[in-house]
């Protein structure tokens, strides 16, 4: 009898639990798609997308991942679908694609609720080719994230001059009047942005006037696209030597990198074989040698992870099917009996023939530009901070970093301080000498003064009884070692 009550009670705050959990992800998410029925056959999914928002789905427990796709396509009315994804991680941290043709759960076993992302998953080679403004402003959405991140490197010039249309295309033509040049700074373009490449940006924007959103998207992806590693997805592979190589996966074929040099390219033709075993990958590529006849040669690669190995080749066949075909292979319906010998996966979407071909652009289709992320603007302020170094003792030292505001009410502190205890030669000037008790209520009330403006400067509240050089220590000292420095102003807003 107890042990009835505990599985029964268990399952019902098991229930609860996911439940609320259920409800407590919908309300975080930006947008939330409910579904039909009670939280037994329910699951949420929630998906960030390209734009920085998230969409929380509810869809009954055995969907398949058909189903949120299209939930995620109807949602931004996208067209142009099959250039896109939703990429999950496991619990071995090796990031899949989500199977339209396998049920969600069977999938993601992180959850609930199922947390997925939304990326670009095929490249086009040919930007012009996409004729939807949509799939064109997704793809710069994309890029942009591969650009900061790192993943996508990119020259000084080229990144000067992307960045420069993506403000045309977020903020419009560059107006001196209304847009600084430490306007530029509230955006992140790459890893490591310094002053010199936002003035070389904000001048590129001024020559970029005229140009509409649109324009300048195009634009973006037709210099993007010209760059080393576009849309090449790189996958870490060990040789039987033990080294390290990379294989990226490209429209043409597969490259193979050495670190960062490239030693190779087998193109998709060449190919004739590529097939998988636990953690081993098995390349077989066909080259003409001297006398023009045909070789085989076999590449053996290893990988950390068995799931790691089967989603590279998994991709492998997808970039295949998807850039040579003109439509997918059909899967046999005949099953013999009960042995099985491989993966029986194959790429289901439409090929980028089909898609070009098929999809034409609406006469009318409107969406919303959400704008981008801000940071904290190079200002006068943030440069002018000033570094203190006061010794702790005979060893050690440490590094204060003075907010500008602080210095300056330091500085007439001691000016006013200096006035009040200088006498003049003049014997009148001696007799009208500031009295000790009312110089004091002078700085008192000036030091007052100081903590006041440095509490709303901050928005913080200090002691009642400490004075400015306590608030500044308490709220603005950051010790660090005296090699290092002291840190920048680029907190966030």
């Amino acid at each position: 009898m107890l042990s009835f009550l505990r599985r029964t009670l268990g399952r019902r705050s098991i229930r609860k639990h996911a439940e609320k959990t259920r409800l407590r992800e919908a309300q975080r998410a930006t947008t939330h798609i409910p579904a039909a029925g009670d939280a037994k056959s329910i699951i949420t999914c929630r998906v960030s997308l390209l734009d920085g928002t998230d969409v929380s789905v509810d869809l009954p427990k055995k969907a398949k991942g058909a189903e949120l796709f299209e939930q995620i396509m109807y949602h931004l009315d996208v067209v142009e679908k099959d250039y896109f994804g939703l990429r999950f991680m496991d619990s071995a941290q090796v990031p899949h694609w989500l199977d339209v043709t396998k049920s969600i759960k069977k999938q993601v076993k992180i959850g609930p609720p199922y947390c997925l992302h939304m990326r670009v998953k095929f490249y086009s080679s040919e930007p012009n080719n996409l004729h939807e403004e949509l799939t064109r402003y997704l793809f710069v959405l994309q890029l942009k994230q591969d650009i900061l991140s790192g993943k996508l490197e990119c020259p000084f010039d080229t990144a000067v001059e992307l960045a420069a249309y993506a403000l045309q295309a977020e903020l419009g033509d560059c107006d001196p009047a209304e847009h600084g040049l430490d306007l530029v700074s509230e955006f992140r373009f790459i890893p490591n942005q310094t002053e010199e490449m936002e003035a070389s940006i904000y001048n590129m924007w001024k020559e970029c006037r005229g140009q509409t959103p649109a324009q300048a998207e195009i634009n973006y992806l037709n210099k993007a696209k010209w760059l080393e590693m576009y849309g090449v997805d790189m996958h870490m592979v060990k040789a039987r030597d033990g080294n390290e190589y990379s294989l990226g996966l490209t429209p043409t074929g597969v490259l193979v990198f050495e670190g960062e040099t490239k030693i190779g390219l087998f193109f998709w033709p060449k190919i004739t074989r590529l097939d998988f075993k636990k953690s081993r990958l098995t390349l077989v590529v066909v080259e003409d040698d001297e006398q023009g006849k045909e070789q085989e040669h076999t590449f053996v690669f290893r990988m950390d992870h068995p799931k790691a190995c089967k989603h590279l080749w998994k991709c492998a066949i997808e970039h295949h099917a998807f850039f040579r075909l003109r439509g997918p292979v059909q899967k046999s319906s005949a099953r013999s009996g009960f042995i099985r010998m491989g993966s029986r996966f194959r790429y289901s979407g439409k090929t980028e023939y089909q898609t070009t071909k098929a999809n034409k652009a609406r006469r009318s289709s409107s969406f919303e530009r959400r704008p981008s992320r801000r940071y904290s603007r190079r200002t006068m302020q943030n440069r002018g901070e000033r570094i203190c170094t006061v010794p702790k003792d005979s060893a050690n030292k440490f590094i204060i970093r003075t907010h500008p505001l602080i210095c300056l009410q330091e500085e007439v502190a001691k000016l006013t301080e200096k006035s009040l205890n200088s006498e003049g030669s003049s014997p009148v000037l001696k007799q009208l000498r500031c009295p000790e008790e009312l110089k004091s209520n002078i700085l008192k009330a000036q030091a007052e003064a100081a903590l006041k403006v440095f509490k709303d400067e901050f928005g913080l509240t200090p002691d009642k009884n400490c004075n400015l050089q306590e608030a500044a220590a308490r709220y603005d000292v950051h010790y660090i070692a005296e090699s290092i420095g002291a840190p920048p102003y680029n907190e966030q807003v």
